[in-house]
């Protein structure tokens, strides 16, 4: 794998986006699967850095994901 190909498959998996099954439920980012041990703990370190900088600008506080669980509990 390339470091391009692998930058795009961690910026997948950072991403606060996930697919959903037709009944709803969460699925994992498919790109999870294609990276390495490495490749996934950056993928976690890259997507908590990005959730704090969300937070960070959000007058509230909340982040995507934070967003998200609350827009499905309304």
């Amino acid at each position: 794998m390339t470091p391009e190909e692998r930058e795009l498959l961690v910026e997948q998996v950072t991403s606060a986006f996930r697919e959903r099954s037709a009944r709803g439920e969460l699925r994992p980012a498919p790109a999870w699967h294609d990276l390495d041990e490495a490749g996934r703990r950056d993928a976690h370190a890259k997507a908590v850095t990005a959730r704090a900088l969300e937070a960070a600008l959000d007058p509230r506080g909340w982040s995507t994901t934070t967003r998200a669980v609350l827009a499905r509990l309304r």
